[in-house]
């Protein structure tokens, strides 16, 4: 695929500018932009967070014993769910046992 040509990118500019206006072109290439000016700030502010970023420590054991459990007792709660939840399940079926009343 090859790239337009000059000639056909004049065209497509007046097209445009008689579409649109000048004032709403000129706006939008304004927002444009503000927009590439915003994403070079943020760009720039998170390379210098990444650098300046603290090295956390590895997980003492003690860490991985509270983790271990904090998971346990989330893992006891849900199994509790669903059994409760299983022995609700009789009490949710509403479907007629009589075909003819379908």
């Amino acid at each position: 695929m090859h790239a337009p040509s000059p000639m056909a990118l004049l065209l497509i500019a007046i097209v445009v500018l008689v579409l649109f206006g000048r004032g709403k072109v000129s706006s939008l290439m304004g927002e444009v932009g503000k927009g590439i000016t915003a994403f070079k700030k943020g760009v720039k502010e998170g390379g210098e967070e990444a650098a300046n970023a603290d090295v956390t420590e590895p997980n003492t054991p003690a860490d991985i014993e509270k983790a271990r459990a904090e998971l346990a007792a989330e893992r006891a709660k849900l199994e509790a769910d669903r059994a409760r939840l299983a022995a609700d399940g009789t009490l949710r079926d509403v479907t007629p046992t009589d075909p003819n009343k379908l």
